[in-house]
């Protein structure tokens, strides 16, 4: 279950797309205004700690009917034994195998039926279970973490079986050029420490590893008076305190071993070199940060990072604005003892990569030789109050918050780090700076990119195969679980969304809640490039895009982001945008927002520069396996001359002209194609009034463009590989169109059908065939990708060569049984319940609750569309599946791409 996402990879990507921010100019500061620590809901937490030393919180959020519920041990990858740095994780695998009276079947059947969302994730300091489920179920979620924390069976079969899968993320995460230079990395700065190897492990370490170690580790560690429990959502505090006291309350705690000392000795300064498939290259240097339980030195690094990645500051005007590279941003690793600093800049095939980690290393320099002002960390830290307080809009990423401050960090409260924040001060910043600044203090890696050979196609692959049908055998659940889970019941709507229409045809959906406390703006203008761009034109929506982080006719770039830090706004433009803003300065936060997207200034000189920019790096990108790969795909399932077969070149991008880019910002950017949700703490009518004053003034000119793109017919198989020298595990990728829309009436039986394949991840289909049983894949996800005119059936997963052709064999008969043989009465159940218990969830954060209406709007549905669909799924049986899947599903047709190694 583990996913090792290092935020560095993440991070990379999303600057790759994004602005970064930073300045030495003063600013005019707005008057403060109230967080969300102060407000009174913060004062309902409970919490206290067992005889057995267990740590119980409780943190009530009236959001939506939902809980999280998370479990997390204080051992990971750390308190490895020395030549087995994935025991931690290859424990946490084996968690979901089963426990003393709790098969791993059931374990499975029990997370499917709850139709939330189940995980885990193992650092080097800790590992978390977690669940997040409608609120009647935290009970059977709090039954599941205590009877594993009891025992767990690591069954030498069982380990046998998942050391495959657990080999094939290994072979995944190895595949990532970025991962394995983090990983290097991370040798070199903390060499001789528990801390020089990350949670991952590795395949040599596994086929070392025997279930009776793993069972000794789970011994030695697994214990109540090593762990901390976090439960947060609409639930009663009361009620699981003693709900929590009556199921961990008579778990003996343990004596804990010795952990070890952290301890890292001088570093030697290095440059490690390495490939890249990717359409771009990346320079990271690494240096040591401090480890996140020094909570005023982990806020002094927080304010720096937020200082020097504002777009006003050298990094961002220098390396990005001037067009020199796509991103160029400061970020940490966390971890408890030491955390890595990492100084990253993201550049186009063919950039000077020696000549762009000189400059940055100069900037970072000059500003460590002059400082950074006061002015600077204000405005950072208002910029960090206000991602404090969104981040409590979610009910998971508050149980998150609170599992890192107290399990992790050994903090009281989240507060405390926001508290922390507020006492740094310039002198803190610029001490923690030149620390971070100093050459022979830090490792230097270079990715550069460089081209895997041309993709190679063939006919059909596979076949509809005949075999002799079976179901997944049903499963008899515990008593305490299948009795409440018996009952599947049509969730009520938790939120009421208020719609109106302004007069310039503005749509605008109001979502008031008192249980939000920043307001959250979320905007879509529908559009579709392939039909809207010129001919000989692709590239012009990029290019525009990017030139919205120019600022507006009013305010050039710098001033805008002065604008915005002076009230903590975070906000983005573009046919996509939104806005983060507290409740005082929700008015401002508009304007501004408003500002951009109406009034953009579209600068002619910064035009050329990201023009050249913009042709550079999609060089780059074409001649990646990502862009081949998803261009084969295209070309598999979309007739000849079809419009999304369209892509941006080098030669259209350089062909571009100014007057090019300005039309096509005129023609797009309209009222009349705009939808705006505002979800907050806020009445109907204040935020009417608000997005009026904004936005009311915008006309639209000319006539509605066309932004829907034809239908298409059925496609036929096709086979194509394409290289990835940088993957050592293929990524595969099967997929076939489908002749109708969402709103069609086999659509949600459809949905129910995929919910048997993937859904409920181990007690689906292909999850038991593929990973469980066979230890083939790490995971395989399936789903139905939808326009309003086109759907398709898509499926992916990651194998080692030698095992894409058997776990693809399997996916077709799979589909195959599915249409002869229907459902059976248990996998119906569990896909009816996971669906529609899975309605809830969607509304149990302001991002998931915004972004959702907005969907919804694109596909020309209702907005209580997921519980129209709830009370369908009541109703659709088995043979209604059968029949659907068998006249729309067509295995013998699914389009077959292999990105990396050719399979075996």
């Amino acid at each position: 279950m583990f996913k090792c996402v290092l935020p560095i990879a993440a991070a990379v990507v999303a600057a790759s797309a994004q602005a970064a921010w930073a300045d030495t100019s003063s600013t005019q500061t707005a008057p403060p205004a109230k967080s969300a620590a102060d407000s009174p809901s913060h004062t309902q937490v409970a919490r206290e700690t067992l005889d057995n030393g267990l740590q119980v919180i409780v943190v009530p959020d009236r959001l939506a009917p939902v809980a999280t519920t998370m479990l997390t041990y204080k051992v990971g990858s750390r308190e490895a034994p020395k030549g087995f740095p994935g025991m931690a994780h290859a424990q946490e695998h084996m968690m979901f195998r089963g426990a003393k009276g709790l098969s791993a079947q059931q374990i499975a059947g029990i997370s499917a039926a709850l139709g939330g969302q189940s995980n885990a994730f193992t650092t080097n300091d800790s590992t978390t279970y977690y669940f997040t489920v409608p609120n009647q179920f935290t009970d059977v979620a709090l039954r599941l973490h205590a009877e594993r924390m009891k025992s767990v069976l690591d069954k030498p079969a069982d380990w046998k079986q998942e050391r495959g899968a657990i080999e094939q993320e290994v072979s995944q995460d190895m595949s990532s050029p970025i991962q394995v230079a983090i990983k290097r990395m991370r040798e070199a700065l903390y060499q001789g420490t528990p801390y020089s190897h990350d949670a991952l492990g590795t395949r040599a370490s596994f086929n070392k590893t025997t279930a009776k170690m793993l069972k000794h580790f789970h011994d030695q560690w697994y214990a109540p008076n090593n762990a901390v429990l976090v439960v947060a959502g609409n639930v009663d505090a009361d009620k699981i305190l003693a709900e929590a006291k009556n199921l961990f309350g008579g778990i003996p705690s343990k004596k804990l071993p010795e952990r070890k000392p952290v301890k890292p000795g001088k570093i030697e300064s290095k440059t490690i070199h390495m490939p890249t498939d990717s359409g771009y290259g990346f320079a990271l240097i690494g240096s040591r940060a401090p480890g996140s339980r020094n909570a005023q030195a982990m806020a002094t690094t927080e304010v720096l990072a937020s200082v020097l990645n504002n777009p006003r500051g050298p990094l961002y005007t220098q390396m990005v604005a001037s067009g020199k590279s796509l991103a160029a941003r400061y970020t940490t690793l966390p971890a408890a003892l030491g955390s890595i600093g990492v100084s990253y800049v993201v550049f186009p095939k063919g950039a000077d990569a020696d000549a762009l980690v000189k400059q940055m290393r100069s900037i970072l320099g000059n500003i460590a030789k002059h400082g950074i002002s006061p002015d600077q960390v204000a405005a950072a830290k208002r910029q960090l109050v206000t991602q404090d307080t969104a981040a409590r809009d979610s009910i998971s990423g508050l149980a998150h918050r609170w599992t890192q401050a107290v399990a992790v960090d050994h903090l009281q409260s989240p507060a405390d780090q926001l508290a922390a924040i507020k006492n740094v001060t310039a002198a803190d910043v610029n001490k923690m700076l030149a620390k971070l600044v100093q050459p022979d203090q830090s490792v230097l890696a270079i990715l550069k990119p460089e081209g895997s050979g041309a993709p190679q196609t063939g006919g059909g692959y596979g076949g509809s195969e005949s075999f002799s049908p079976k179901n997944v055998g049903h499963v008899k659940l515990p008593d305490w679980a299948a009795k409440p889970l018996s009952k599947i019941t049509t969730p009520a709507q938790s939120i009421k969304p208020v719609a109106t229409t302004l007069d310039n045809g503005v749509k605008l959906i109001t979502v008031p809640s008192n249980s939000v406390h920043a307001v959250h703006v979320y905007g879509h203008i529908r559009n579709e490039p392939d039909l809207e761009t010129p001919k000989n034109q692709e590239g012009v929506s990029d290019v525009v895009s990017e030139l919205l982080d120019f600022g507006t006719t009013r305010h050039d770039r710098k001033a805008y982001q002065a604008a915005l830090d002076a009230i903590g706004a975070q906000a983005s433009a573009g046919t996509n945008f939104s806005l983060t803003v507290l409740p005082d300065h929700f008015d401002k936060g508009l304007d501004l927002l408003a500002e951009n997207e109406l009034h953009p200034a579209l600068p002619k000189p910064a035009f050329k520069r990201l023009q050249q920019r913009a042709a550079a790096s999609q060089a780059g990108t074409i001649a990646s396996p990502d862009f081949k790969a998803n261009q084969a795909m295209k070309k598999g399932i979309l007739p000849k001359g079809d419009p999304a077969l369209r892509f941006a070149t080098p030669k259209s991008i350089a062909g571009l002209t100014y007057s090019d880019v300005t039309a096509y910002y005129h023609k797009v950017f309209r009222p009349d194609l705009t939808t705006i949700v505002v979800v907050g703490d806020i009445s109907p009518d204040r935020a009417k009034k608000a997005v009026a004053g904004a936005f009311g003034d915008w006309q639209a000119h000319g006539p509605k463009p066309d932004v829907t793109l034809p239908k298409i017919g059925d496609n036929k198989s096709s086979f194509h590989h394409v290289p990835d020298k940088s993957q050592s595990q293929d990524t595969v990728q099967l997929a076939e169109s489908l002749g109708l829309t969402p709103n069609a009436p086999d659509y949600r039986a459809l949905k129910m059908a995929n919910q048997v394949l993937t859904g409920g991840a181990f007690a689906s289909r292909l999850y038991r065939e593929l990973r469980v049983q066979r230890g083939l894949v790490y995971y395989v996800s399936s789903g139905l990708d939808t326009s309003r005119t086109r759907t398709q059936l898509a499926f992916q997963y990651g194998s080692d060569p030698d095992k894409v052709d058997e776990a693809d064999k399997l996916i077709r008969q799979a589909l195959v049984r599915m249409a002869k043989v229907p459902v059976s009465s248990n996998e119906l159940h569990r896909a009816r319940a996971g669906l529609i218990r899975q309605v809830p969830l969607n509304e149990a954060g302001a991002d998931s609750i915004g972004y959702g209406l907005l969907s919804r709007v694109e596909l020309d549905q209702p907005l209580n569309e997921p519980y129209r669909a709830a009370r369908a799924y009541q109703s659709i049986d088995a043979k209604q599946i059968q029949a659907a899947v068998k006249k729309w599903f067509r295995p013998g047709d699914l389009v077959r791409v292999v990105q990396g190694p050719k399979p075996k």
